[in-house]
């Protein structure tokens, strides 16, 4: 692809993105990427709501209510956006980010970060494990054959949302205080804290767009420009994780009522996709976590692609930290159908 200079665009070309709307601004990753990108000062930020919507938004976030079901609603709010950022519910209607793409494109909107927020669906196992990997690569081309441009965060599992997921997650049960480990629990994968998610987006969306011109050697969203960005804040295998929760916690594997068992990944992943053919929703939960510890690297792109954790200069966190953060979330009664609007 030629490169671009800003140099070379039309009267009123603006070389940094100001105007950001967020649909999910209050939710699980939506909420820290707006409180980060507010802490910029660089950015407007208006979140997309439902009508009658109890989301709590970061102070700062403008709102505005639209009708998901009508395209030309979304793409009056959408009018004079820089850039759409979309994170959504997984009870949201399957339509909904199509939708939206539709609407940014008729409003005029060139950058999109689609609804990805996970693992790496540009890993051609992955995409094709049946699970939603591979849908999410078509909406990319979908977004492209529209004229925008897309960025995408791969940054593993959010580690403390996952740890409280139960069995079908990272594998804990602490109600039951049992650990189902997949195959003998060392295998590890990339997993990021929403807030380092909050932190990566919001460096990415300050960049300049494109180089001034071709002696500038700067750091540009250019860069990703219908490309993924790589992010990471652990490479943790479940034992990993369980030895974090014993020193956070003080508890012992023996003497504090822990149970740990051994189930094939292969096996949970294949018992997952059987539920959800039976229409059972956890089904998705197993199949999906068991399938990115399959003990192959697939869950680990760090090693397989690399990070842009350097690049965007973002920090290194503490794994007990984090950790203590889920537990306190735990104490707090939190789930993830209940906590998030």
């Amino acid at each position: 692809m030629t490169t671009k200079y800003a140099k070379d665009q039309p009267s009123g070309f603006t070389n940094h993105i100001h105007r950001i709307a967020i649909v999910g601004a209050g939710g699980s990753v939506g909420k820290p990427i707006a409180e980060a990108l507010l802490q910029t000062g660089k950015h407007t930020i208006t979140a997309l709501t439902r009508p009658n919507s109890q989301s709590k938004l970061p102070s700062g976030v403008q709102s505005i209510s639209v009708d998901y079901n009508d395209t030309s609603s979304l793409a009056t709010a959408l009018k004079e956006q820089d850039c759409l950022i979309i994170t959504l519910s997984v009870q949201a209607p399957p339509d909904t980010q199509s939708k939206l793409i539709s609407a940014a494109a008729t409003a005029g909107i060139k950058y999109v970060m689609p609804n990805v927020w996970g693992c790496d669906l540009m890993h051609d196992p992955l995409a094709n494990s049946g699970l939603t990997w591979g849908q999410m690569r078509s909406t990319l081309t979908d977004i492209e054959k529209k004229g925008l441009t897309w960025t995408a965060l791969i940054c593993g599992f959010w580690y403390e949302h996952s740890l409280l997921l139960g069995s079908g997650g990272f594998g804990f049960d602490f109600p039951g205080k049992k650990l189902t480990l997949n195959d003998d629990g060392n295998t590890k994968i990339n997993v990021s804290t929403q807030v380092q998610c909050g932190r990566a987006v919001a460096t990415l969306l300050s960049l300049k767009v494109l180089p001034e011109d071709e002696h500038d050697e700067g750091l540009t969203v250019s860069r990703w420009a219908n490309k993924p960005v790589y992010i990471s804040s652990f490479l943790l295998s479940q034992r990993d994780m369980f030895e974090s929760w014993k020193r956070v916690t003080g508890e012992k594997e023996r003497g504090e009522g822990w149970t740990v068992v051994e189930e094939g990944s292969k096996e949970r992943y294949e018992r997952g996709l059987k539920m959800m053919r039976n229409g059972d929703r956890e089904g998705f939960l197993l199949a999906m976590y068991s399938r990115v510890f399959f003990p192959n690297g697939d869950g680990d792109h760090e090693h397989r692609v690399g990070l842009d954790n350097e690049l965007l200069g973002l920090p290194v966190e503490d794994l007990d930290e984090q950790t203590l953060k889920a537990k306190g979330m735990l104490e707090r009664g939190w789930h993830y159908f209940t906590n998030r609007v």
